[in-house]
């Protein structure tokens, strides 16, 4: 049995400070509402490099020391999309938004009054979690559900 197959590589990034989180309010018909900037892994592209690379393209900064946080992954087309999770608190430049959406800094009660993508608040959750490291979306009997390790 092969030991291999197709994957889908992105990153996201949540930029935090005072207590807000940088987001994006994403215009795309399929994937809609506040949610953390990131994008996909180009070929021969360091997975870091892609994070710096997708943030200065979405709001127009530059990360400083992006920590890898964790990973999210779920399946798509009989592979596997994988997300890797980065979060930081430096940067330097002027924040603006791109074609993808409004660059906006939102506290977590803000959160409550905006529509964010569906799992926005519990990935924020893992991802400032330092005992966890993965989140997983697997279906189970045709329905979706989270693990957390």
């Amino acid at each position: 049995m092969p030991r291999f197959e197709q994957v889908e590589l992105t990153n996201v990034c949540l930029l935090h400070r005072d207590g807000k989180y940088l987001l994006q309010n994403r215009v795309s018909s399929d994937w809609h509402g506040y949610a953390l900037p990131g994008g996909h892994v180009e070929p021969n592209e360091s997975i870091v490099e892609s994070v710096r690379r997708e943030m200065k393209e979405e709001t127009g900064l530059d990360v400083i020391n992006p920590r890898l946080c964790g990973i999210k992954q779920f399946p798509k087309n009989g592979g596997r999309y994988l997300v890797f999770l980065f979060e930081a608190t430096e940067f330097s430049g002027e924040l603006r938004s791109s074609d993808e959406g409004e660059m906006r800094w939102l506290s977590r009660e803000q959160l409550k009054s905006v529509k964010t993508v569906d799992d926005l608040e519990l990935l924020i959750d893992t991802m400032l979690d330092p005992n966890l490291s993965e989140f997983q979306y697997i279906v189970e009997d045709g329905e979706w559900r989270v693990i957390l390790g």
